[in-house]
């Protein structure tokens, strides 16, 4: 595949060096194009052994090869990391000026942003106002990381860890498609836990390699993503909003607050059905003779709580509507005006049931209980779903279908349930 890196006059520009490498050792053949300012980081003889190819940053050099024009012609993909606000201004309004603001105007292929900027650049409703409109015109713009910015700054506007940018780009490679394009999406990822005392805790297996997956693909797949990570100690996944969390509690109230203006939401997190009763303020010591019982007590059952909201709502709703009715026909206007077009409710719910035993009996029983839309239903084990890079499962439907997932990458897994997701829109 032939790919455009273009590169925008960032401190982060020398980050883009590491996703060059994991481009052209992948076997694609990448022609660097960077603005003037970029230079001033990242010198062209950089780029130019980086890429094998040449560098320049102007339409007049070799223009017998129209550059401007042939480079965005030929290109598969064409990706700009960092993409300054500036940069990204430019390509909203269709101004050219150098080499990579023309190539932009006609590239053809999927275009992928990468910005990084200060928070206060990246808040500027100019900075949301250009990024609405590229993302309207069908380029992906991958949200910032939140982290350390130049200086002595933290916020929103890091680049993303360049391995996830990369990935990110895979899938638009591999042609996902764009069919979460402005739906907001809330993914859970990880395993709670359950502090017994300051150092101990009841917990689980879960890596979160799953939900981490479905929220790479997602953003790859044009959604707005919310990722709820209970103890994950893996990368951000480029383009989603990260809320770490530890305990059901905090998950539960991470998950709800999120949720209320969602499209989807998936618990693919393995969540802890009981904690301690009484948390110890201090380390239990080994005394002799047997150790005291922990008495457990139940935790909240998120999913099942997601689902009976949406039951209330939709049942308000529909209150609210027989109302509106009743008084057209009585020639009144109801206070309040119309019934809103955007319910305050997730459309879809899906969950996920990891099952030892009678896998599709159980599964299929916990999504009569949770009210939800589908149930990614897998076996887990000793070598089997936690922790590991594959998974296998079946999709259950609460209107009677069913899908199988054949064992594969967790990325394939978590594609195999947007396709199932996007049915419902």
């Amino acid at each position: 595949m032939k790919i455009v890196l273009g590169v925008s006059g960032g401190i982060a520009a020398y980050k883009a060096c590491e996703l060059l490498r994991l481009f052209t050792e992948s076997g694609h053949e990448v022609r660097v194009v960077p603005t003037r300012d970029a230079l001033r980081f990242v010198g062209e003889p950089t780029w130019a052994a980086l890429s094998g190819q040449p560098v320049t940053t102007e339409v007049w050099e070799n223009v017998h090869e129209v550059p401007h024009v042939r480079i965005g012609q030929g290109a598969d993909l064409v990706i700009v990391a960092p993409a300054t606000a500036d940069l990204m201004a430019k390509a909203a309004q269709g101004l050219t000026g150098d080499l990579l603001t023309t190539t932009l105007l006609t590239a053809r292929c999927p275009v992928v942003f990468a910005p990084a900027m200060h928070t206060e650049m990246w808040d500027h409703p100019a900075t949301r106002a250009n990024v609405a409109t590229l993302r309207e015109r069908g380029a992906i713009v991958i949200d910032p990381a939140s982290g350390r910015l130049t200086g002595a700054d933290t916020g929103p506007g890091r680049l993303p860890d360049p391995a996830e940018i990369f990935e990110v780009c895979l899938r638009v490679l591999r042609g996902a498609p764009r069919d979460l394009a402005g739906r907001k999406v809330v993914v859970s990822a990880g395993g709670t836990r359950e502090a017994i005392d300051p150092v101990r805790f009841i917990g689980n297996r879960s890596s979160g390699l799953q939900g981490y997956a479905l929220a790479r693909t997602a953003v790859a797949r044009g959604a707005e993503v919310t990722l709820v990570a209970a103890n994950v100690s893996l990368p951000d996944p480029a383009g989603a909003k990260v809320v770490r969390v530890e305990s059901t509690a905090e998950l539960r109230e991470a998950v709800l607050s999120a949720s209320a203006d969602a499209d989807v939401v998936v618990m693919a997190a393995a969540v802890a059905d009981f904690r301690p009763a009484e948390r110890h303020t201090s380390k239990i010591k080994k005394t002799p003779g047997e150790p005291s019982p922990i008495n457990l007590t139940k935790n909240p059952d998120i999913l099942a709580e997601l689902g009976e909201r949406r039951t209330a709502a939709q049942a308000g709703l529909r209150a609210q509507s027989e109302t509106a009715a009743d008084d057209k026909t009585q020639g009144e206007t109801v206070a309040g005006g119309a019934v809103p077009e955007r319910p305050p409710y997730p459309a879809v719910i899906a969950g996920f049931a990891a099952e030892t035993d009678d896998v599709l009996a159980n599964g299929a029983a916990k999504l009569a209980r949770k009210g939800c839309d589908l149930l990614v239903v897998n076996q887990v084990g000793e070598h089997l779903a936690f922790g590991t890079a594959d998974n296998a499962a079946t999709i259950l439907r609460a209107d009677g279908g069913r899908a199988e997932i054949a064992r594969g990458p967790k990325d394939d897994v978590a594609d195999a349930v947007w396709d199932q997701v996007v049915t419902y829109f």
